[in-house]
């Protein structure tokens, strides 16, 4: 009797387990497909101008650094001239290695290759940027990155980017995209990118607004917003009395809420008492 109790209880308990570690949502092991797991960089490619070392573990003696020739070749000691350009560290390290011991100089060494200066790989970065300039790439960088190595947008830049991959088409990416969109909005960018951002378009707003000039030109911006740009309505001016001077022509009633072309001239009349 005491027997068959004992094996109720047990089996009872082990059919609890089973629905705690088999029944149950709550604890179950994330699926595989739900684990997002960051493609791993590229390797950088060596190119004509890098400046790179090259060492043999263990050899003090053995240890040169230079720059890779126009024809992609870089000098070794006792092996003389050796393809290094479109090589990573780890291929050439073990090339080097190999043509070593091939030639009895030293028997299976450990050949380290790292690079000291790179210069072959950039991205051009041109236009309303605070630092315009060859942006060297060592690794993959994102769109948003390489903006950032420049300098970002100067004042009176434009609110997009446009990018120009090598061999593509371009894109014109706005800054707010690029910076909270995904993958898509902020791409990676590849040796011979070309990177650029257009002065901002302008328009001319005047009457009655507290701060009346020219202002950059935002991408959707409205008149109502042209209106608070420069500062907002004076006590005496009137949102429904907007005015647009648009390549010659004249334009009164306009709807406050239409967008702002470039090169619009806006007046803000006086509000009726």
């Amino acid at each position: 009797m005491h027997k068959q109790v004992f094996g109720g209880v047990i089996a009872a308990s082990l059919a609890s387990l089973a629905m705690v570690m088999g029944g149950s949502s709550s604890l179950a092991a994330p699926a595989v497909s739900d684990v997002r797991v960051a493609p791993a960089p590229a390797p950088y490619i060596l190119g004509p101008a890098d400046v790179i070392e090259v060492s043999v573990l263990g050899r003090s003696d053995f240890t040169t650094k230079g720059r890779i020739d126009g024809d992609g070749t870089f000098r070794v000691p006792f092996i003389g001239s050796i393809a290094a350009a479109n090589r990573s560290a780890v291929q050439l390290s073990d090339d080097i290695a190999r043509a070593l011991d091939a030639g009895g100089y030293f028997a299976h060494p450990i050949v380290k290759v790292e690079v000291a200066s790179y210069a072959s790989r950039y991205v051009t970065v041109m236009g309303a940027i605070v630092h315009p300039d060859l942006v060297t790439v060592d690794r993959a960088y994102r769109l948003s990155e390489i903006m950032a190595r420049a300098g970002g947008v100067k004042e009176g830049g434009a609110d997009y980017v446009v990018y120009v991959p090598k061999g593509g088409e371009h894109r014109e990416i706005t800054l707010e995209a690029m910076a909270t969109g995904g993958g898509q909005d902020d791409p990676y960018v590849s040796p011979g990118d070309k990177v650029y951002v257009p002065d901002a378009a302008l328009f001319y707003i005047s009457g009655q607004v507290k701060t009346p000039g020219a202002f950059p030109l935002k991408r959707d911006m409205t008149y109502r917003m042209a209106i608070s740009r420069a500062g907002g309505l004076t006590d005496s001016g009137s949102d429904k009395s907007v005015t647009v001077t648009r390549d010659g022509k004249k334009t009164a009633h306009i709807n406050i809420d239409s967008k702002v072309m470039p090169g619009d001239t806006v007046v803000i009349g006086e509000r009726l008492f």
